[in-house]
């Protein structure tokens, strides 16, 4: 039987305990690498939503901003205009989360009803987002990121990426921590794709259990992202099989929350893991 976990989002909810929870991506973008402008109109990204929402997603992870790289940064307005509408109805009725990095995205989209915040910067690009999670207490994806999306593949370079990006988690934990934000608030994101090349990527894959050591749930992002393509040689719209491949192994050795865009599959490539996998 797969362990279960807990995470505790805005208000004291609790998700879980759970062996595995997915979240759901609704894209309001024109350009995300994926589904850029699919779900563009507001209408059409509750729709997502809600059909993502019957395919069994657990959190749906709602963004305005694309974190693809080398995407063009978006003004405060325009990203307000595209989530906040989206989340001030998914929340009626699901667990929402927001993918931004603006503290004032964050805050906005919270009081809308966003009950965790995912921020690919760490709140590196706007400090105040420290200061956003630590008053406010939502659910709080912690993840590492080389640089900023518009540079973060011009050239990766760790000393060991391993142990960097632990170093990187440890001390952006005791920043969290000591800003007020609970334990219980916090998972971690190793960035796939974010300022890493394709053997950085495979090595966190093969040693995420090191990441596990930190005692923290570990949120894993990899649906249909570039590394299937510099391995198998698979357009954005092939690597379906690759993701959920992935998937299984990850959630066979432990890790719990998977961000997809193919919330179906990944359903059921997370049942079978729980009725074959085995104890981790």
């Amino acid at each position: 039987m797969s362990r279960n976990y807990s995470w505790t989002i805005k208000g004291g909810r609790v998700l879980g305990p759970a062996p595995f929870f997915i979240a759901g991506i609704v894209n309001v973008t024109p350009d995300s690498f994926y589904d850029g402008g699919k779900n563009y109109d507001p209408q059409q990204a509750i729709e997502h939503g809600r059909q993502l929402a019957k395919q069994g997603a657990d959190i749906l992870d709602v963004g305005g901003e694309s974190t693809r790289p080398f995407a063009d940064p978006v003004s405060l307005d325009d990203e307000l205009s595209r989530v906040i509408p989206v989340i001030s109805e998914l929340s009626r009725d699901y667990v929402v989360s927001v993918d931004t990095v603006k503290s004032e995205v964050a805050r906005k989209a919270v009081e809308a009803g966003a009950a965790i915040v995912n921020d690919v910067s760490a709140f590196a690009q706007d400090p105040a987002l420290l200061d956003v999670v630590a008053d406010l207490k939502p659910g709080y994806v912690l993840m590492h990121s080389q640089g900023t999306p518009e540079e973060m593949q011009l050239s990766p370079t760790y000393d060991n990426v391993i142990e960097d990006i632990l170093s990187f988690f440890e001390k952006s934990l005791e920043k969290l921590i000591k800003s007020g934000l609970p334990e219980n608030r916090i998972v971690l994101d190793p960035g796939i794709g974010f300022g890493k090349t394709l053997n950085h990527n495979l090595e966190i894959l093969r040693r995420i259990d090191r990441f596990m050591g930190l005692g923290f749930p570990i949120y894993m992002g990899l649906s249909n992202k570039s590394l299937w393509g510099k391995l198998l040689g698979l357009e954005a719209g092939e690597r379906q099989n690759a993701t959920q491949a992935a998937t299984a192994v990850l959630a066979a050795r432990g890790v719990p929350i998977h961000r997809v865009h193919e919330v179906g599959l990944t359903s059921q490539t997370l049942r079978i893991v729980k009725e074959i996998g085995g104890d981790n």
